[in-house]
């Protein structure tokens, strides 16, 4: 029997803090060190379809959404807010050879987030209806990954705290939060804390209401670790001032986050934040415009410099040696 596929969230509700292009630098390095892998792009934005997908395939996706051919992530839950039957199959899209898809996203998956809040009512009444609802998604990747054998999958999530980021995080097994290395990010860790502690903890009350039988989310998202990035470099190491605010960043991270969660259940997170850097990603300046346009990881990127795509490689395959490390 195979191994069920790991479910990873890059998780901060702060916007510009580069979520999706981790998303896609870490994809790839573990496609690159062998590892099969399922994005979900699960933000009504469509950032993660935009980066790996043409313009014209996504143009002919949204058109098609809706109607019997559709194959985005609200093709397929559209029957369950229509209250029309189960989730629709979708093939979905490889967007690594070797085994990395993409289930694409879709804007009108704001549709199925605005349902959510519903859901959950319906849950504290213990009706079918409710559950079924908020473990939708859930029941899609679940298929999905089973389906195509992958080893992980990768949600992009939005930048907010809302219904559907919910359902996300508590359906994963664990979540990586990056950080500029500036106030606003130090700042935002406490929300994100209390946040998580207040859905987790919630889950674990209405999640004894279900009846038999139903898919539950798994409810126990733990702290995997975080990657500071964005920041810029002297003379090989982090700028002063960047560096002040990632030590600001872990102490933070410690109380507002590791702490918090430990109080809920210690298993979800290790009691200091030393060791829980799983890397670090620097400013690669005009890189990471080019790795948009051209759809791929930094370091196959055509016409930048070698030196620059040989750093991003090797940054980001050491963080995917970290997750593979830390979840084996």
């Amino acid at each position: 029997m195979s191994k069920e596929a790991l479910r990873i969230a890059i998780f901060n509700h702060k916007g510009g803090v580069g979520k999706t292009t981790l998303t896609v630098n870490i994809a790839t390095a573990l496609s690159d060190l062998g590892k099969r892998v399922l994005l979900v792009d699960s933000d009504p934005q469509c950032n993660l379809t935009s980066y790996l997908i043409e313009d014209s395939v996504i143009d002919d996706l949204l058109d098609k959404s809706d109607g019997r051919n559709g194959d985005t992530i609200w093709s397929a839950l559209k029957p369950i807010v229509e209250a029309r039957g189960g989730r629709k199959k979708i093939a979905g899209i490889e967007v690594i050879d070797d085994g990395t898809y993409l289930i694409p996203g879709d804007i009108r998956l704001s549709e199925f987030e605005a349902e959510l809040s519903d859901y959950w009512s319906a849950c504290v009444e213990r009706k079918i209806r409710g559950f079924s609802g908020v473990s939708a998604l859930a029941e899609l990747v679940s298929e999905y990954a089973k389906n195509k054998t992958v080893d992980y999958v990768f949600y992009d999530t939005g930048p907010n705290i809302g219904p559907l980021n919910k359902v996300i995080l508590l359906d994963c097994d664990y979540f990586i939060v990056p950080g500029s290395c500036d106030l606003f990010s130090v700042r935002a860790l406490k929300t994100l804390g209390h946040t998580l502690v207040t859905w987790i903890t919630n889950w674990e009350t209405i999640s004894k209401l279900a009846p038999d039988g139903l898919h539950l989310l798994r409810g126990k998202p733990k702290f995997l670790g975080y990657i500071p990035q964005g920041f810029r470099i002297y003379a090989q190491t982090m700028a002063r001032r960047p560096a002040r605010y990632a030590a600001r960043f872990e102490k933070q991270l410690h109380s507002d986050l590791i702490v918090l969660l430990r109080t809920v259940d210690k298993a979800l997170s290790k009691p200091e934040v030393r060791g829980a850097r799983l890397g670090e990603v620097k400013d690669f300046g005009s890189l990471v415009q080019m790795s948009q346009e051209q759809g791929v990881a930094f370091w196959y990127v055509d016409g930048a410099p070698e030196y620059q795509t040989n750093e991003a490689r090797d940054a980001f395959h050491d963080i995917a040696k970290s997750i593979i490390a830390k979840t084996t």
